[in-house]
Order: structure tokens, then sequence, then C-alpha cells
């Protein structure tokens, strides 16, 4: 079975993912407001904490924190996960 295509035919096609796939990246970077990580008072103000409790955390082991010259940052992955994590059925 030999299946053929012109351009004229796939270019509707692609035009179309490549515009939803941009979509969903421009919808994703909103989310994240452009920031790749969060310093500590911001990770746990988006947490719902205080930052002392976001350290305690990060103490026992339970989030990652990246040290970027004196300060924490947290991903933003990492808070998802930490959040996905703490969840109760």
């Amino acid at each position: 079975m030999q299946l053929a295509f012109d351009e004229g035919d796939l270019r509707p096609l692609v035009e179309m993912i490549v515009a939803a796939t941009l979509e969903r990246l421009e919808a994703q970077r909103q989310k994240l407001s452009g920031k790749l990580a969060y310093p500590a008072p911001e990770a746990a103000a988006l947490l719902g904490v205080r930052p002392h409790v976001l350290r305690d955390a990060r103490l026992r082991g339970e989030i990652t924190g990246s040290r970027v010259g004196k300060r924490i940052l947290y991903a933003h992955d990492e808070l998802l996960a930490f959040l996905r994590r703490q969840r109760h059925v």
C-alpha cells in the first residue's frame, strides 16, 4: 500500500498542528509568569505556607531547592511535584 500526498494536502494539517502546539506552549508560559524558579518567599506563597515551613520541608529532604548566589530558588516543577506528594485521598 502506498500513500501519496502533495504539499497542498499536508500544509493545512501541519499549520493547524503547529498553531495548536504554539497555543499550548504559550498557555504554559503564561502559567509560569515567565519564571523558571521562585525565591523562598514567593514559592511559599504559591504553596500557601509560611517560608519557614518550606525551609523545614527542604531540610527534611521533602523538596529540593537550588542555591543561586546566596538565595535558594525553587523550580516550578519541583513545587508541583511537592504538592502532588502531599496529597491525601
